[in-house]
């Protein structure tokens, strides 16, 4: 009876098992890349969307998180100039400070939006506050990751997320603009970065520290409000043995953040960056592709926020359940799936982005929680339009067709983030957003031509 069961079911379900394997074929990645091929794919236009309404759509997000009401809907601020130019940034409006993360996107965003004005004011701004110049500071040569939006200290150490995105905007913005002089040598600034990220020396320093040399000395306290006096060592961004970003270039805190492998920037920094680096990006490049699949989850393809290098969660002080899937992690399908987009040399990549939208919408498309332990227990009841958007991304690497186009579906029907929580939710949103519309290139040397298609 269980054997004559078995078959029915079988030949029942054989016609739905041969659509699903169908559907899955013809959603099969393409063999090669953007890179090589100079195509892109459109999410939204294979979703049914037209090229008017896509177009009208990225323009509106990028308005309204621009240059929308000041109070409600913007993220970026203009605050006059220098010799220069003009200064502008981007603030998280929740917590008043701007962040290398947020900066580095906005210059992102500028330069696929082909926002010269924009990009060059953020810059600015970045060089002028940020960066960090003076020699007693152990991180000099990088930029502090917070700032007050007036230009003071918040913190005086960096987060090598900000200074990935800084470097391959830079990049972008010298291949499709030229480059100008000084700061806008957008060419060398980048190379000097990059090269700084890798071979920043090792420094020993006590705190408290300046970012420039004529500011006053920033105080750290701890919980009782005593000025912290911690000895500081600051180094490369990168674990040279492994070719493993870090999630801070300081040797107190020796370890990974899973979203903060930018796989497909590395491939590129191999091909366009300072000569003697070019190997061991390529090799960073392949090592990300491996952590992914150590740093998720088997069933639910959740990363953890911080890991060790072997891809286990990492507890912090400030986060002792190391197992947390939340702000930083919802970042990282969006990095595999991007970089299998451009690139089509990681064949997990479409496995993690399937089982990272199944699970997703196995908690309900419209209601899915916002954090996570990585094997699946929510830790709470928000569902956050940054974490729609790049669920949405997955869909570039996914084979699942219906999942797909139901994920971009949720992120059209999204609306654009604004109100307190505007900043991180809308910086993703906006990436993700030129993402599924074929819209977020690689700007190659030359000014390569570059096209769009919905066509697999």
């Amino acid at each position: 009876m269980k054997q004559h069961f078995t078959r029915l079911t079988l030949a029942a379900l054989l016609p739905l098992m041969l659509t699903a394997a169908a559907q899955r074929v013809s959603a099969q990645a393409p063999t090669q890349g953007a890179y090589a091929t100079g195509q892109y794919r459109n999410l939204l236009a294979e979703a049914g969307y037209s090229e008017k309404q896509i177009d009208a759509r990225v323009e509106s997000t990028f308005q309204q998180l621009f240059h929308g009401d000041k109070q409600t809907q913007a993220v970026y601020y203009e605050t006059g100039s220098n010799a220069n130019g003009k200064l502008a940034y981007i603030t998280d409006v929740a917590h008043h400070d701007a962040r290398t993360e947020g900066m580095s996107y906005g210059m992102m965003i500028a330069v696929q939006m082909n926002r010269k004005e924009e990009f060059d004011a953020l810059w600015n701004w970045a060089n002028t506050y940020m960066r960090i110049t003076d020699p007693q500071n152990p991180s000099m040569g990088y930029f502090a990751w917070s700032m007050n939006t007036d230009g003071t200290a918040n913190s005086t150490g960096a987060a090598p997320d900000g200074e990935e995105y800084f470097v391959m905007s830079l990049y972008f913005a010298a291949h499709r603009w030229g480059n100008g002089k000084g700061i806008y040598n957008y060419q060398q600034q980048a190379d000097e970065l990059l090269h700084t990220m890798r071979h920043h020396p090792v420094v020993t320093r006590t705190r408290p520290f300046r970012i420039h040399p004529n500011d006053p000395l920033f105080e750290h306290r701890d919980k009782n409000g005593n000025v912290r006096h911690d000895v500081i060592t600051a180094g490369p961004m990168v674990d040279e043995q492994r070719a493993m970003i870090l999630f801070v270039p300081e040797a107190q805190r020796s370890f990974t953040d899973p979203s903060y492998h930018l796989s497909h920037f590395y491939e590129l920094w191999s091909k366009w960056g300072p000569k003697g680096d070019r190997a061991f990006w390529a090799r960073a490049a392949e090592t990300s592709r491996k952590f992914f699949t150590q740093a998720t989850n088997a069933k639910t393809g959740l990363a953890s926020d911080y890991a060790s290098f072997d891809g286990t969660p990492q507890s912090t002080k400030w986060n002792p359940n190391s197992a947390t899937f939340s702000f930083d992690a919802w970042r990282t399908a969006s990095n595999w799936s991007v970089d299998q987009a451009w690139f089509a040399a990681n064949p997990d990549a479409p496995v993690l982005s399937d089982r990272i939208q199944g699970f997703f919408a196995s908690q309900g498309m419209k209601t899915f929680p916002d954090h996570y332990e990585v094997d699946g227990k929510p830790l709470s009841h928000g569902h956050a339009p940054g974490l729609v958007a790049t669920t949405a991304v997955a869909g570039l690497a996914a084979t699942n067709a219906v999942q797909r186009k139901a994920f971009v579906q949720l992120l059209w029907d999204t609306p654009v983030p604004s109100g307190t929580d505007r900043y991180y939710d809308g910086m993703l949103y906006m990436m993700s957003m030129l993402h599924v519309s074929g819209r977020f290139r690689i700007w190659q040397p030359n000014a390569a031509p570059v096209h769009t298609s919905s066509a697999r």
